[in-house]
């Protein structure tokens, strides 16, 4: 697996310019990227996957980011076949028919109503964030349909042939994430092919007993981990260039070091919260216990605070970048755009505070914190 990361890291180093040119991560590149087992990570064992444990899949993820931060967010689905873990088994035998090298993407807000029909249910709309949607082997859309409209939408998984992408992916950070709209024209897609986000898996392996929604937001906050790292290494190699003006060099610099130790701090700190979350959760798992409430909202306060601490170092390594930092080929300019991307998700804002703090204390947290 060592080996082939780095195949997957030096890909993507020299190609990262093209990814945000393009808005998207070419197939070549994802084909890398299944070559080397990330998109097997989230698959069932009984189906040929991996079934990593959760810290594993992370520090992937992390790797991938700390050079590119689209490539990481788009690796980061590869978790996402934990959510198709609740198909029934027949169809994800048939899913996994080829291998369990399957990229999943989907677009599954705002939810559509969706026609019942014998059999399953006629499918039109159009969705938003689709991201790695145009090299998926299986797309996914939210629906309701019937007595389905009062509780939890359904998705709707449907193959690429029968879903036209609408290219409208044109934003300031993580670019290369191809995350274009979904549009579906009176489909109709067997009952056996939708599942309930979050639902119970059909499949009995620890991964899918570990809470999906919370390691969703997991997979996407340590995209900004990655990014800062980055930040932060690229400030901290940069102590010793000499100034433009004849000032002394940056490491010389009380004002330099303190913010430099400051985010080291903050990040490795913010770090070492977010994986404690994780391996206990997981603990827990394996010892074939479920995972408490108090647990699941640690996963998701780790990652809101993981995100949001990594934008913040980001900035100050921007900051300390000085005038260099403006310019287009400066890789502070990457990180920022990237790394401001990842706290704005859904998953990932700071109203997750305020859903851990109401588990912390007994209280009742928002709908569909936990």
């Amino acid at each position: 697996m060592a080996r082939a990361l780095d195949r997957v890291l030096a890909v993507v180093e020299e190609r990262r310019a093209e990814f945000d040119e393009k808005r998207h991560i070419p197939r070549e590149v994802i084909a890398v990227f299944k070559d080397a087992g990330i998109y097997r990570a989230g698959a069932p064992r009984r189906f040929g996957g991996d079934a990593l444990p959760p810290a594993d899949f992370l520090r992937l993820v992390e790797r991938i980011s700390a050079v590119d931060g689209s490539a990481g967010w788009v690796a980061s689905f590869g978790s996402s076949l934990v959510y198709l873990a609740a198909l029934p088994l027949a169809t994800q035998a048939e899913l996994y028919a080829d291998g369990p090298d399957v990229v999943f993407a989907g677009g599954l807000f705002p939810v559509q109503p969706a026609e019942r029909v014998p059999g399953g249910y006629r499918v039109s709309g159009r969705w938003r964030f689709a991201s790695g949607c145009t090299a998926a082997d299986v797309l996914g859309v939210g629906i309701k349909a019937g007595a389905d409209r009062a509780g939890r939408p359904l998705t709707a998984v449907l193959r690429p042939d029968r879903v036209r992408i609408a290219e409208n992916w044109d934003v300031v950070g993580l670019r290369g994430t191809g995350s274009h709209d979904l549009v579906v024209d009176g489909e109709v897609v067997p009952e056996e092919w939708t599942f309930v986000r979050g639902s119970e898996a059909t499949v009995d392996e620890p991964l899918y007993r570990y809470p999906t929604v919370p390691y969703a937001s997991q997979v996407l906050a340590v995209v900004g981990l990655g990014v800062a790292r980055a930040a932060l290494d690229h400030v901290i190699a940069q102590g010793g260039r000499p100034g433009h003006t004849g000032a002394p060099r940056p490491a010389e610099r009380a004002t330099y070091r303190i913010t430099v130790g400051q985010a080291e701090a903050q990040l490795r700190s913010a770090r070492a919260f977010f994986y404690e979350a994780t391996e206990e959760a997981w603990t827990t798992v394996e010892a074939g216990d479920p995972v408490t409430d108090r647990q699941a909202s640690a996963l998701r306060l780790a990652s809101a605070h993981l995100a949001k601490t990594s934008f913040d170092v980001v900035r100050a390594a921007y900051q300390l970048g000085g005038i260099d930092a403006v310019d287009e080929a400066s890789p502070l300019q990457r990180h920022l755009r990237d790394a401001s991307v990842v706290p704005q998700h859904a998953f990932l804002q700071e109203g997750m505070y305020d859903g851990a703090g109401a588990v912390l204390m007994g209280a009742e947290p928002f709908p569909g914190y936990l």
